[in-house]
Formats: C-alpha cells, sequence, structure tokens
C-alpha cells in the first residue's frame, strides 16, 4: 500500500486543501477528497464504504460530497449525501468529472483535483450557498487509503 506521499507532495496535497478551503467558502456542503491505490470492488460500492467510514453522512444537512479516486486503477467518481441527492438530478456531477477526467488525461493529477472541487463547491452553492457563522463539520485534511 502506497503511503500518503507516494500520491502527493506536501505542496501538491496543501494546494488541493486550498482548494477545498475556498470551495467551502462558496458553500454550507462539505468537499472531502479520498484517495487509495487501487479499488477492488465495484467503485460506487467502495465510495460508498469510505463516505461512511469519513462519517460524511452526520453533516447537518446531509450535504456531504466525496471525490474517490483509485490511483493505479485509473478510476474516480464523486458521490453525494441524502440531502443533495434529494435536490439535484442523476447527472448532477457529470461536468465535474469531465473537467477532472480531462486534466487526469494529461497526467494533470493535481489540477483535476483542484478543478473539480472547486467546481463542486460552485454547483453546491446553487441549493446550499455559505451562511454566515457555518460551521466546518468536517476536517479538510485529503484520506488515504
Amino acid at each position: 500500500m502506497k503511503t500518503k506521499e507516494s500520491f502527493f507532495t506536501s505542496e501538491e496535497e496543501a494546494s488541493i486543501i486550498n482548494a477545498i478551503h475556498e470551495a467551502e467558502q462558496m458553500t454550507s456542503g462539505e468537499v472531502k477528497v479520498h484517495v487509495e491505490e487501487n479499488c477492488f470492488i465495484d467503485l460506487l460500492d467502495r465510495s460508498a464504504e469510505v463516505f461512511a467510514q469519513l462519517k460524511m453522512h452526520e453533516t447537518d444537512l446531509r450535504n456531504g460530497v466525496l471525490i474517490y479516486i483509485a490511483f493505479e486503477d485509473h478510476l474516480f467518481t464523486i458521490i453525494g449525501d441524502k440531502g443533495i441527492n434529494a435536490v439535484v438530478g442523476e447527472n448532477y456531477w457529470e461536468d465535474v468529472k469531465e473537467i477532472m477526467g480531462t486534466h487526469f488525461s494529461s497526467d494533470e493529477l493535481v489540477e483535476g483535483l483542484k478543478a473539480g472541487v472547486l467546481k463542486v463547491g460552485e454547483k453546491l452553492r446553487e441549493f446550499f450557498p455559505y451562511e454566515e457563522g457555518d460551521v466546518n463539520e468536517l476536517p479538510d485534511d485529503l484520506s488515504y487509503g
């Protein structure tokens, strides 16, 4: 299993975390990025497991979003919690996936993640705008598996 240092330099990780901070200034939603080497089960099943492990379902408005990446398998997905899914369509994240995929196909993982995170913040703002006094309910760090 790779260590987190195998995926990103400390500067790259910091730049992704900065994108998470910036995205969360647009919305009351919570954004997490999880990176692991391989996905050994169905992609959506694994991302749902990680979502639960990170306790993303415990936000007040159920408006957490997970960007899950299986680095070596070249797989990624974006999933939102019940509060988001109740107000958006089935293909809501497709434009975010397209932006990220374009970067990833050019071996720009960090830029793709940052662009994706910021686009998630923009999209969440429509239904879950940032409000004065909003509490950051989940840590803005990256998680690794």
